[in-house]
């Protein structure tokens, strides 16, 4: 079984234009990603899925000064994107993973793959965090180390089928919205994490993560526990990205 991860990025972003190249401790934000998830166990190989526009040139060049693989297809429907990188890489299984989560951790990816291949039976795996809706008992991760890992085949049918704008945009709703059809899991964390937030959304957010990479950059692989134990020795981080909460984009 194949596995790649696919980094979903573009320049564009309504709140935070340029996020995928922003620096962080002295290497762009999708740098950061690529290496991480690079890292992952059970990872075969990291590509970088953009658009063809104008406006994503300064990523596919990334791309190519960094020897990643790069597919840019459509800027609107990321679903087809998707399934082009499949057509044009042909891995068997797809790690999702989105540009905005530069503190994605290499260990939980292992994880989520590694939940994937001991079933068997799955279509689609994701990590339990605090984009999703809350609900009883559902230990989450951080947002920000979101990850969802997709049997290359059920990307492909959902594009073959998905007519939904919002099915198009966000690459696997076909598939988790039909649990009848697909096989479906969720990885849940040791403890609920979920108030915590990784991601990278704001102008706070990005100072948030560079303060982090700051005093945690130059550790090789350093995971979410990691983070835990610096921010529990400086309580004063958290403030960094203690705006508004933005409404759970991901419902399961």
């Amino acid at each position: 079984m194949s596995v790649h991860v696919f980094v979903q990025a573009r320049m564009g972003s309504t709140r935070l234009p340029g996020k995928s190249l922003a620096p962080l401790h002295g290497r762009p934000a999708l740098e950061w990603i690529v290496e991480r998830t690079a890292g992952a166990p059970g990872v075969d190989a990291v590509a970088v899925l953009t658009s063809d526009a104008p406006g994503d040139e300064p990523l596919r060049a990334l791309c190519e000064r960094l020897g990643v693989a790069c597919v840019a297809g459509s800027e609107l429907d990321v679903l087809r994107r998707f399934a082009d990188g499949v057509r044009q890489l042909g891995p068997d299984t797809v790690v999702r993973i989105t540009a905005d989560c530069p503190l994605v951790d290499p260990r939980v990816v292992g994880e989520l793959v590694a939940l994937y291949r001991e079933r068997g039976d799955l279509d689609h795996c994701a990590v339990a965090t605090g984009a999703m809706a809350p609900a009883p008992g559902l230990k989450r991760y951080p947002d920000g180390l979101d990850a969802e890992v997709v049997r290359a085949s059920a990307l492909l049918l959902a594009d073959e089928r998905a007519t939904d704008p919002f099915e198009r945009e966000h690459v696997t709703p076909h598939i988790w919205r039909r649990p009848e059809e697909f096989g479906l899991a969720i990885l849940q964390a040791p403890e609920d994490w979920g108030e915590e937030r990784w991601t990278v959304d704001h102008p706070a957010d990005l100072e948030f993560v560079r303060a982090v990479l700051g005093r945690l950059g130059d550790r090789a692989g350093f995971g979410v526990r990691d983070v835990l134990a610096v921010l529990d020795a400086e309580p004063a981080l958290r403030a960094l990205n203690a705006h508004e909460r933005s409404a759970p984009t991901q419902v399961r």
